[in-house]
C-alpha cells in the first residue's frame, strides 16, 4: 500500500489550506527580475522557491530569447526566501527574495557564481559576493593542493601548508568582517544557520583524553544557536529541511521516546517563535519521515504527532477525508507498535482446533500474515519454509496466517510449500480484520515476538527474519552474565 502521508502531503491534502499560495509581502508593488544569461537561448526558465530541500513550488516562468534574455513579472510580491531560477536539465540560480523584488542580473553558464552581476537588489550582491570571494580563495586552495601533488619534497610541502593556512585564516576573516559588515540581511541569517557550532576545546575524560560525549552533548545542545524559528523565510529555503532531518536521524537516538521528546523539542521552538507557517513545516515533516521510516521499531514517533498535533488540531489540513484515512491507520498500528504485545489471533489448524498463542512455548514467534493467492507471499514462502525447517526445536515457532481466500486455498498453499513444519491457522469464521486489527495493508505482514509475545519487530522482509532472530539472540546473551554478575554483589 502506498505511504498514506506521503501520498498525500505530495498534493499538499496534510497541509494548512493555501499553504502552497501563503505569502507575507513587504510590498504591494509586484515583482520584476529582468536576468541574461549567456550561453542560453530559446528555451523556457522557471522562477520558483524551495519547498524544504527536495521540493520547489512554481511562481512564474519566462521565455528566454535568442540572447539569453528573459523577464520574470507579477502584479503580486513574491513569498519570501530563497528562489531558484531552474534552466534547462534542470540547472539552477539561486536568489535570496526579501523585499528588493525590482532586480536585474547577469551571468554566463560558463561558471554561473564567478560570473554573476547583480543590478537592484543589495541582499543579491552581498550574497554574490560573498561566494565570489570564497570561491577565489578557494580556486587558490585546489592550485596549492595541486602543486604539493607535483612538488612532495619537505620544503614545497611546509610552504604550501603555511599558505593554505593563510588562505583559510583569510576565509575566517572574511567570513567575520561579512557577518560584521551586513547585520540583519538574509544572506546573515543564512550563513549563521548553516554554521556548525564552534565547539570549545572538551575536558578530559577519566582515560585522560578528550571526552568525545561533552562534544556530542555540546555541538547538539548549541546546534539550533544561530537559527531563528520566527523566521517564515526558512521554510522556503532547504535549511529548516536539512536542520531538522540531521538533529532528529543523527543527533537523536533513533528509540521513540528519544524521537518523541526531540519532535516535541523542536515543535515547541517553532510554536515559540509565533509563526504558523515554521510550526506547520516542523510537524509536517517530521511526521512525514515516520510512517515507513527506515529504522524499525520507529513509526511510534509517527503515531505520536498525528495524535498530539494532527488530531487535536494543532496542525490544521486542507483535507478532511485524507486526516480521518490516516487517523484510521494510525489506530491500526498503535496496538502494533514495537514493546507491544500481540493481541491474540483467533485462528485454528486444518483440523479446525483453536491455536492459542499462550501455549506456544518458544524464545521467538515469528509471525507470517499472508494471502495464498498474493504473488510476494508465493515468492517469499521457500524462503520462509527453509527458516522455518531450519529452526523447527531451536526455539524458534513461525505461524503463518492466511488473512484470505476459502479454507481450500489456504490448504493448498500449505501443501504446496510444504509448511507442515509451522503452525498454520485460519480464521473459519471470517471475522478477523486483519487490515486494522495487525495493521496488515500489503502481504506477507511479518512479525517478531519474544518469548512473552512482546513484538520485537514488525514488517520485515522474510529474508531478513533469521538475522534478525539471531541478532536478538545475541543481544539476550550479552545481558545474562550483566545480570547474574548484579544478582551476585547483592548476595
Amino acid at each position: 500500500m502506498k505511504n498514506l502521508l506521503v501520498a498525500a502531503l505530495l498534493g499538499l491534502a496534510l497541509l494548512p489550506q493555501a499553504w502552497a499560495q501563503s505569502t507575507s509581502p513587504t510590498t504591494s508593488e509586484g515583482f520584476k527580475i529582468t536576468g541574461r544569461i549567456k550561453g542560453l537561448k530559446d528555451t523556457t526558465c522557471v522562477l520558483a522557491h524551495y519547498f524544504g530541500s527536495t521540493q520547489y513550488i512554481t511562481k512564474d516562468t519566462a521565455r528566454v530569447d535568442g540572447a539569453g534574455n528573459m523577464v520574470f513579472n507579477g502584479k503580486k510580491a513574491l513569498p519570501e526566501g530563497l528562489f531558484i531560477v531552474v534552466t534547462p536539465k534542470n540547472r539552477y540560480i539561486e536568489f535570496l527574495m526579501t523585499d528588493d523584488q525590482q532586480f536585474s542580473f547577469e551571468t554566463d553558464t560558463a561558471d554561473v557564481i564567478k560570473n554573476m552581476k547583480i543590478t537592484g537588489s543589495k541582499e543579491n550582491e552581498a550574497f554574490y559576493g560573498y561566494q565570489q570571494q570564497l570561491g577565489k580563495l578557494s580556486e587558490e586552495a585546489q592550485a596549492l593542493t595541486t602543486q604539493k601533488k607535483l612538488r612532495n619534497d619537505a620544503a614545497s610541502t611546509a610552504m604550501a601548508n603555511k599558505q593554505l593556512g593563510d588562505l583559510q585564516k583569510q576565509a575566517n576573516e572574511y567570513r567575520t568582517k561579512f557577518l560584521q559588515d551586513n547585520p540583519g540581511t538574509f544572506a546573515v541569517k543564512l550563513l549563521k544557520a548553516t554554521a556548525e557550532p564552534d565547539v570549545p576545546p572538551a575536558p578530559k575524560a577519566a582515560n585522560g583524553r578528550p571526552d568525545s560525549i561533552w562534544v556530542f552533548n555540546y555541538f547538539k545542545q548549541h546546534f539550533w544557536d544561530d537559527y531563528d524559528f520566527a523566521d517564515e523565510r526558512f521554510v522556503r529555503t532547504p535549511i529548516m529541511q536539512r536542520k531538522i532531518e540531521r538533529y532528529i536521524k543523527e543527533l537523536t537516538v533513533q528509540v521513540p521516546d528519544s524521537l518523541i521528546k526531540e519532535a516535541d523539542f523542536l515543535v515547541n521552538k517553532a510554536i515559540a517563535g509565533k509563526n504558523k507557517e515554521v510550526k506547520y513545516y516542523t510537524i509536517y515533516y517530521i511526521t512525514s519521515q515516520y510512517e515507513q521510516p527506515k529504522v524499525m521499531g520507529t513509526d511510534g514517533l509517527f503515531v505520536h504527532m498525528f495524535e498530539k498535533y494532527y488530531k487535536t488540531g494543532v496542525m490544521t489540513v486542507s483535507d478532511s477525508s485524507t486526516l480521518k484515512a490516516i487517523g484510521e491507520r494510525v489506530n491500526s498500528m498503535k496496538p502494533n507498535l514495537v514493546g507491544k504485545v500481540i493481541v491474540t489471533p483467533v485462528i485454528s489448524d486444518t483440523l479446525r482446533r483453536p491455536i492459542a498463542f499462550k501455549t506456544i512455548k518458544a524464545d521467538h514467534t515469528v509471525v507470517f500474515f499472508y494471502s495464498p493467492i498474493c504473488g510476494h507471499c508465493r515468492e517469499s514462502a521457500p524462503k520462509l519454509k527453509k527458516f522455518v525447517d531450519d529452526y523447527k526445536g531451536k526455539g524458534v515457532e513461525v505461524v503463518a496466517i492466511a488473512i484470505d481466500q476459502s479454507p481450500e486455498e489456504w490448504k493448498k498453499f500449505i501443501k504446496e510449500f510444504k509448511l507442515g513444519n509451522a503452525i498454520n491457522g485460519y480464521d473459519y469464521t471470517l471475522r478477523t480484520d486483519y487490515r486494522h486489527q495487525y495493521d496488515v495493508f500489503t502481504t506477507p505482514t511479518v512479525y517478531v515476538l519474544d518469548k512473552d509475545k512482546k513484538i520485537i519487530a514488525r514488517k520485515l522482509p522474510v529474508d531478513q527474519i533469521e538475522d534478525f532472530v539471531l541478532f536478538h539472540k545475541r543481544q539476550q546473551a550479552a545481558k545474562k552474565p550483566i545480570a547474574s554478575a548484579k544478582v551476585s554483589v547483592k548476595k
